[in-house]
């Protein structure tokens, strides 16, 4: 074989074909030293519902688990570089836009995302109240003007839509999901999901919706504790399951069921906040955990000691 060929793909001595790869999602994203949110919850969140993360670094979050001290944002030729080698190599079925940064950042995924204008762009738009204000508004007047009219489906509190896209709101009562996708729809969004919209006894909403109409809803319980990370979940698994081809109200709940039971399992590994129990699907049952209690103290065979030690086969897909 020459230095230029290429060895087959096989598994099991079989080729590998399109239909047993997993699809790929393109995440843009910042690095989170904590493991809450960012590109952490993105490529556990991806893999998680059976997809294939390509994380392209926007730059890093400089924080603990408990809040974000500073960030710093990489250069928007580097980040166009990472993108445009792996998009030359690897066919992207969805590509996700979390926090970017800067607005240069912004610019070049807005370019990348237009030369893709085939790939569905799933947009998360984070909370920034950790940032300078003047810097939040400009953040967000580019990715009005950027990166909201390649998108497919916007991603966000609904507080955060809300401040954001109607700024001016004087209703008496706070808008509706209906109005928030009505105004992400005059930058060019067909579909926005509004998470934690209030509701009465210590229960929130997620509303899917279009500017005509309210597409899929689930309501749930409120968790005890403040939680980091969980928007960056969802939308990321939001972008896998579309990439696997879901439909988007099918994907919109199993999202939503996914995100619920990450936070059911979520963990506390520091002095802050909670984070996301993402590999919950990993984590042994409790029968499991009794069973091997049980037989701790049973004497073992030689040859049972040789086949505990090996590895067990992967089964924890979910």
């Amino acid at each position: 074989m020459s230095a230029t060929e290429l060895p087959p793909d096989t598994a099991d001595g079989e080729a590998i074909t399109d239909d047993t790869r997993p699809a790929c999602v393109m995440v843009f994203n910042s690095n989170d030293p904590c493991g809450a949110g960012g590109l952490a919850a993105d490529v556990s969140a991806t893999a998680s519902v059976g997809a294939h993360a390509l994380p392209v670094v926007c730059g890093s979050y400089l924080r603990d688990s408990a809040q974000v001290f500073d960030y710093v944002a990489f250069d928007d030729d580097c980040v166009s570089e990472q993108a445009r080698g792996v998009l030359e190599d690897i066919t992207v079925q969805v590509i996700k836009v979390g926090f970017a940064g800067s607005l240069d950042n912004l610019g070049a995924i807005a370019s990348l995302a237009g030369d893709y204008n085939q790939v569905p762009v799933i947009a998360y738009m984070p909370d920034l109240s950790w940032w300078e204000q003047s810097k939040i508004e400009l953040y967000h007047d580019a990715f009005q003007e950027l990166v909201l009219p390649l998108t497919t489906v916007l991603v966000g509190n609904h507080s955060t839509l809300w401040r954001w896209l109607l700024v001016d709101w004087e209703g008496d009562a706070p808008p509706t999901a209906r109005d928030i996708a009505k105004a992400a729809a005059e930058h060019g969004v067909p579909y926005t999901l509004a998470t934690g919209i209030p509701l009465p006894g210590q229960h929130v909403d997620n509303v899917l919706a279009s500017p005509q109409t309210v597409l899929a809803s689930e309501k749930f319980e409120l968790f005890e504790g403040t939680f980091a990370g969980a928007g960056d979940t969802l939308s990321g698994a939001l972008a896998a399951l579309l990439a696997s081809g879901s439909d988007l109200v099918t994907a919109f709940s199993e999202a939503l069921h996914y995100l619920d039971r990450s936070l059911d399992g979520g963990f506390r590994p520091g002095m802050g906040h909670i984070l996301p129990d993402r590999l919950f699907w990993a984590q042994p049952d409790d029968e499991d955990d009794a069973s091997d209690e049980s037989n701790d103290d049973a004497p073992q065979a030689p040859s049972a000691i040789v086949e505990a030690m090996a590895l067990p086969p992967h089964d924890t897909k979910h």
